[in-house]
């Protein structure tokens, strides 16, 4: 047989199974009316499980994939059938007590970052926020204390950059306190090695700077064998520098952090990576929304079945709704369970994003709405 012998057959083959698909989702539909009109629940694993297994059974060596190709229509049938039910009201809810800005003067507003003057959250700050005023906190989790308690409006946080990747206390720290995210920020980061004006390059034995500096540098320390020393900050670093007049330690730090504590640069531009930049987010304790908001971020667990991950990917595929990251991290208080971070390109107003939001809120074990925001 010729190959467009073959692909006729599957042309016929494809047409039929078109017209069973759309008479199926017909079904679901119906059976999502039933369900509306008795309120019963959308979610029926026990029967999933029945029709997956047997389908699987009677796949012969084709099993495995009709079990997936079952598994996706299945996913497709709920996901009309929340619809239908008007699924989700928590989030329906959210979005309409939500609000498009803050109305606080720029001026009035306070801005919680780490570390101090000159520092990389500094500048993704005041980029931010040009017109407010700066508080500096210690740690990262003061940060998140800082706008719990009230004593700032907002925080801004780098949760990955491009080459060193994700900052994964600041994940821990969203995931533990579920503040909203408003706003981020793609900062591009060129790190200068600074040192005391006396200082030359051959001089120096030890890098001071945070541990993503350190990493972000990696490649420039390991050439020239140098100590790498973690610090709290990278402006901290330099400001360390500065106080402990030791001519052999240097700091991996921004040019605007060598101005400030008086440091001379000694290299600039020396990152593993060339396009090296770094994402800050901007948290809230209240929710903000603007209408030409680009980027969902949101968490959840999975249930405990073969292909969870798989199934709720695909329904982001089906949307036509693009990832743009996903992070598991260990759940607090569990062994070996996980929550997954997710980010994905959209705005919640469209219809089917909405819908789509509505219906894991209700699938899933744990869901967590973190925000829809506008990235720079």
């Amino acid at each position: 047989m010729e190959l467009g012998e073959i692909r006729q057959d599957i042309d016929r083959i494809d047409k039929q199974l078109l017209e069973l698909f759309k008479q199926r989702m017909d079904c679901a539909r119906r059976v999502g009316e039933y369900k509306l009109e008795n309120s019963l629940p959308i979610l029926n694993m026990e029967r999933e499980n029945e029709i997956l297994d047997n389908v699987e059974s009677k796949g012969g060596e084709y099993g495995y994939a009709a079990r997936l190709l079952y598994s996706n229509i299945m996913e497709l049938s709920r996901a009309l059938q929340h619809d239908i039910v008007g699924s989700g009201k928590n989030i329906r809810c959210l979005l309409e007590t939500s609000e498009l800005e803050n109305t606080a003067a720029p001026e009035n507003l306070k801005i919680a970052c780490q570390g101090i003057k000159g520092a990389n959250s500094h500048e993704a700050a005041t980029t931010l926020f040009p017109s407010s005023q700066i508080c500096f906190y210690p740690s990262w989790e003061d940060v998140f204390t800082a706008v719990d308690k009230g004593e700032a409006d907002f925080g801004v946080l780098p949760v990955e950059n491009s080459s060193a990747g994700s900052v994964s206390d600041v994940y821990d720290l969203l995931l533990k306190y579920r503040f909203y995210i408003t706003g981020a920020l793609d900062l591009p980061i060129s790190h200068c090695l600074c040192s005391l004006k006396q200082s030359e390059l051959s001089d120096i034995e030890q890098v001071w700077s945070h541990p993503q500096g350190l990493a972000q540098c990696s490649s420039f320390i390991a050439k020239n064998n140098l100590k790498a020393v973690p610090c709290s900050n990278t402006a901290v670093a330099a400001k360390m520098v500065a106080e402990e007049k030791r001519l052999n330690c240097a700091a991996i730090c921004s040019e605007q952090a060598a101005k400030e504590y008086g440091l001379k640069v000694l290299k600039r531009h020396f990152q593993n990576c060339d396009q090296n930049s770094t994402r800050f987010i901007v948290i809230s304790k209240k929710l903000y929304i603007p209408n030409n908001a680009d980027k969902i971020s949101l968490c959840f667990c999975l249930p405990h079945r073969t292909g969870s991950l798989h199934n709720v990917l695909c329904r982001f595929s089906s949307h036509g709704l693009n990832l743009t990251k996903i992070e598991s991290r260990p759940l607090p208080g569990s062994s070996f369970e996980y929550l997954f971070y997710l980010d994905f390109t959209g705005n919640i107003r469209s219809e089917h994003v909405m819908n789509l939001m509505c219906a894991l809120s209700e699938e899933l074990p744990e869901f967590t709405f973190f925000g829809n925001y506008r990235e720079m």
